[in-house]
């Protein structure tokens, strides 16, 4: 009946048809669509905590983005912000005030804090969730987007350590039910990228004030979907059926019925997953395992193998090896100079990836429009060099310095596995030093860090929004704090660095701007604060069923207008 109550509110004919494969018949929509059925996926990582505040991880990511929405959004395939909750927003020629119109019309999630029946969004839930994204409350992990640049959010910052001041942020007001307005402390000229983030959704003080710390296992947003269960086996989103958007024929979205996680332990069950349908889609799939995810010759000629097509995008990302900069092990610039000089980048790419992946040959920044990232001279492998500079801090042929445990969130055999290998035998052949590689969970890492136990650590960046200042923004020491310990994780320190980069942030002017960036990641590159070693393409296996399928460079899934329906024989 809701799917019914649906369709005819939406003036659609209704259809019953007898493909796809959840529990409901599937429902005819217009333009060929179909309503129901299940996308089902798998993930290595566990997703345990679904308020967007206090998640950074892309696994997690991936879900919020279904819940919850910012003010903002980015189109998926031209990658220019476009509105989401704000249906439009102005700029103030100095690129210091944005004025937002909030969407009418919108309603969050039914939920119990509301008394069972959802409501509409208002301007107030946007400052409300704004401020509490400029606190410092203990879990926010997402106040260095907002705390520097919005006038009087450093204040707030400090006076919300334990409890949130009246009023919030002096520089997030509320005009009027429908218009909010934010101003800069300086000109930002890219602030509206960042209100794109995932993890700024929008959501109300109702469910806040409720669930506290239990809006982690009990969000409520105005996305798509809503979440049905989260155990130790998975995460099963649920459609919501009074969602707002509707699909360029007037069907209302979403589509699908459900979409369900389930865990893995290892990449060859999730291929024979994919294999056996028992999963729609197969995320950074291996190249050298696609003959063995879709069977042999006489398996495809006898029509045995899963139909599907395979989605490929060049990933705006950076895989590198991270440094505890401030530890006795690595605050040597000599040192950490010497591990980047040690290693050869194609030969990890060619030798222990099969040539899945590209060196990182420039600087931190990967490939994307409008930065000029080939002006970054970036390491190149000078072994007699990178011995000369360990012998000068003291480690003549590696003697003195410790063996070191490697931490590695990855699965024994993946691509970031095999990646760090590489890294570990060039390190022992050509500087004389043991990295001992400790396969863990992102959780366990991020502990470790926190803790200092890590010195060493393999780690990856996928752009929030596609811009230089976000991959640089890591090495800023302003974004060290113990709200933020994910972002300048490095501990990395330098008062020339963090005066250009404030410098190139305020820069109206694009070309200018980006210039100032590129001294910024050559800074990164002569400092050695960090060892960049390779970017790749974000490449899916999916099933033909699953249509409408959308994916980018920073590696977003969107759910919302894909259907299942199953191919012709």
């Amino acid at each position: 009946m809701r799917h019914l109550f649906i369709l005819l509110f939406s003036a659609l004919t209704v259809l019953i048809s007898s493909c796809g494969s959840g529990d409901e018949p599937q429902l005819n929509a217009v333009g060929g669509k179909l309503y129901g059925g299940e996308f089902k996926f798998m993930s290595s990582e566990k997703v345990n905590n679904l308020y967007p505040l206090a998640t950074s991880d892309i696994y997690t990511s991936r879900f919020n983005s279904q819940i919850y929405e910012p003010l903002l959004k980015l189109d998926i395939e031209t990658m220019k912000v476009v509105p989401a909750l704000a249906e439009s927003y102005t700029v103030s020629t100095d690129a210091k005030t944005f004025t937002f119109k909030i969407r009418k019309g919108v309603k969050f999630h039914d939920d119990e804090c509301f008394g069972g029946e959802g409501r509409l969004l208002k301007a107030d839930d946007v400052k409300y969730t704004l401020d509490l994204a400029c606190s410092g409350l203990k879990g926010n992990k997402m106040s260095y987007l907002l705390v520097s640049r919005i006038k009087g959010a450093k204040e707030y910052y400090k006076n919300s350590k334990s409890s949130l001041p009246k009023n919030g942020v002096s520089g997030i007001r509320v005009l009027d039910a429908a218009t909010v307005e934010i101003t800069l402390t300086q000109a930002f000229p890219g602030f509206d990228k960042i209100l794109t983030h995932t993890n700024l959704g929008i959501y109300p003080h109702e469910a806040y004030e409720m669930y506290g710390a239990e809006m982690s296992k009990h969000p409520v947003g105005t996305g798509p979907f809503m979440l049905e269960s989260m155990d130790d086996k998975g995460v099963t989103l649920k459609r919501n059926p009074k969602y707002w958007r509707k699909d360029e024929f007037g069907n209302q979205l979403p589509f699908l019925s459900k979409v369900i996680m389930t865990y893995v332990k290892d990449k060859k069950s999730e291929l024979l997953a994919f294999r056996n349908k028992e999963v729609d889609i197969v995320l950074e799939i291996p190249v050298n395992d696609v003959e063995n995810v879709l069977g042999s010759l006489q398996d495809a000629q006898a029509g045995k193998n899963v139909k599907h097509k395979v989605e490929s995008k060049s990933s705006m990302s950076m895989n590198y090896i991270a440094f505890a900069c401030e530890s006795a092990e690595f605050k040597n610039p000599d040192v950490r100079r010497a591990f980047n000089l040690a290693i050869n980048r194609s030969e990890i790419v060619d030798k222990y990836l099969l040539g899945e992946g590209w060196p990182a040959d420039n600087g931190f920044v990967p490939l994307m429009d409008n930065f000029p990232n080939n002006k970054v001279k970036g390491h190149k492998q000078n072994v007699a060099q990178a011995q000369a500079l360990m012998a000068a801090a003291g480690y003549a042929q590696g003697k003195g310095f410790p063996a070191i445990d490697f931490y590695v969130n990855a699965i024994e055999g993946s691509a970031p596995h095999k990646m760090c290998v590489g890294v570990a035998a060039q390190i022992k052949q050509n500087l004389n030093v043991d990295l001992n590689i400790v396969l863990c969970s992102f959780s366990e890492r991020e502990k470790a860090i926190a803790s200092g136990k890590a010195k060493i650590w393999r780690s990856g960046w996928i752009a929030d929004y596609p811009d230089a200042e976000n991959f640089l923004s890591l090495f800023y020491s302003g974004n060290i704090n113990e709200n933020s310990s994910e972002l300048n994780s490095f501990k990395f320190r330098n008062e020339a660095y963090d005066a250009l980069f404030e410098k190139a942030s305020m820069e109206k002017d694009e070309t200018i701007r980006n210039n100032l960036f590129v001294k910024c990641d050559q800074m990164i590159i002569d400092e050695a604060a960090v060892m960049p070693i390779m970017t790749d393409d974000f490449m899916v296996m999916v099933n033909a069923r699953v249509r409408d399928f959308k994916t980018n460079s920073m590696e977003n899934l969107d759910f919302s207008t894909m259907f299942i329906k199953e191919p012709r024989n």
